[in-house]
This record gives structure tokens, sequence and C-alpha cells, in this order.
């Protein structure tokens, strides 16, 4: 048989006589990898095989149900870094639903800037006619009072139009 190379490392190796559609050498990381791979598509396409994945963990949370409580009392410094990335991954979500109604996207390329200011920024750039780039700078402290309207409400960013009058020609 001749040498192939590895579909994770790229190194060149001999599959084995027994598996001749080997695709990942031997190396400890590329299984790892191989079987990572094939379980994330069995998942993806083999329902029952998810049922049985979801009813596994399902079962080893009844049998340990203090489990996350002992281990997060344990492990304080784990708990503040998911704490942290959660707020990381909540200000990215934030920020992808900032832009989300872009009406135009082959206008010519503008000089144009954005920029936003302020702890209300978040609710303002809703309904940008053009492709930009918009940099928020948010406030040391969360501000006070009732946020300001968010522009969410229209989905054009202007009110509706006034109703039309019925005019008859006699």
């Amino acid at each position: 048989m001749s040498d192939r190379p590895c579909r994770y490392c790229q190194q060149l190796f001999q599959p084995s006589p027994y598996h001749p559609n080997q695709f990942a050498c031997h190396q400890t990381d590329c299984q790892k990898r191989r079987r990572r791979d094939y379980h994330r598509q069995k998942i993806a396409s083999d329902p029952l095989y998810r049922q049985v994945c979801l009813d596994s963990c399902h079962q080893w949370r009844e049998e340990h149900p203090d489990y996350w409580k002992r281990y997060r009392q344990a492990h304080p410094r784990a708990v503040e870094r998911n704490r942290q990335r959660q707020q990381q991954r909540d200000q990215k979500c934030r920020l992808v639903h900032l832009a989300n109604n872009n009406l135009a996207f082959d206008l010519k390329r503008s000089a144009a800037e954005i920029w936003l200011l302020g702890p209300g920024a978040k609710v303002l750039a809703n309904n940008t006619l053009a492709r930009c780039q918009v940099l928020i700078f948010q406030a040391a402290e969360p501000p006070q009072g009732p946020a300001p309207a968010s522009c969410q409400q229209h989905p054009s960013g202007f009110p509706p139009p006034a109703p039309l009058q019925a005019t008859h020609a006699e």
C-alpha cells in the first residue's frame, strides 16, 4: 500500500491493510479529532444516536444531582472565568443584532463613518442603509433611568406614514 497524507496533520502515513480507506494517522491528536468529527457527523445525521446521547447526559445528571454545585464551590476561578466569557458572548450577540436591518448592500463605497457613543448606542444602529464600520464606545457605568426608545419598533427606521385620505372626484 502507498503512503497517504493524514487529513488532520498532513503527515504521510501507511494505512492499515485491514482499513484501506483510513484517512487519519495513528497519532493521538489525529485520532481524537477523527472520533470527534465522527461523533458530530453522527449526531447531525442520526436522530436515534442523538437521542441516546441526550438520554445518557440526562441519566448522568440525575445520578449526580449536586455535581455542578460542588464543582462551582470548589473552583471559584472557573466560575469567574465562565461569568466573564458569558458576558462576552452576550455582548457579541447584542453587537450582531445592532445592524440587522440593512436595506442596501451594493452602494458605492463611501468615506462616511458612524460613531456611536454612550450607553444608548446599542439601540441606535438597527436600521443602517449602507455598509459601514461601526465603533461603539460604552460608558463605564450603566445609565440611570429608562433607556431611550429603540428604532427597532419601525423596521424601516422611520415612523409609519400617516393613513391616506380617500378623495372622491365628482
